[in-house]
């Protein structure tokens, strides 16, 4: 098994603060951590559960994924991010199994951790993202 954990769910959301707020007053959960991903064009906000996090989400360019998202399906699930040991033999082995990647190589991301996407249309409809801390 390649998969550790869950590391985070993603939300897409178009006004970081207001969901940050929800978020705070529905569970009363704080922010962990948050960044800004210039190469990805996006702002997150990360909720700790347990050992994974909730990655609010939100653009911070007009061209990001996650601006590209919200205009064609609004706010709501953009990924599932699993851990894993290592980013690119986890890759490696999703390619072999028929997955298709977004990540031709594994990647700086987020919290100085390592990772890669697979596109949804290979895996049933979910966006991925293996993380490698």
């Amino acid at each position: 098994m390649i998969l550790t954990e869950i590391d985070h769910i993603a939300i897409a959301v178009h006004n970081l603060e207001s969901a940050i707020s929800y978020y705070k007053d529905a569970f009363g959960a704080e922010v962990h951590h948050r960044e800004i991903v210039e190469s990805d064009g996006v702002e997150e906000a990360l909720i700790k559960v347990a050992d994974s996090y909730i990655q609010l989400t939100s653009a911070t360019t007009e061209d990001s994924p996650i601006a590209k998202f919200l205009n064609k399906r609004g706010e709501g699930l953009h990924h599932v991010g699993y851990r894993v040991d290592n980013c690119e033999e986890a890759l490696a082995e999703m390619i072999k199994a028929g997955a298709t990647p977004i990540d031709a190589a594994p990647r700086p991301g987020s919290r100085g951790t390592t990772v890669a996407f697979v596109h949804p249309k290979g895996s049933f409809g979910t966006l991925i993202e293996l993380v490698q801390e």
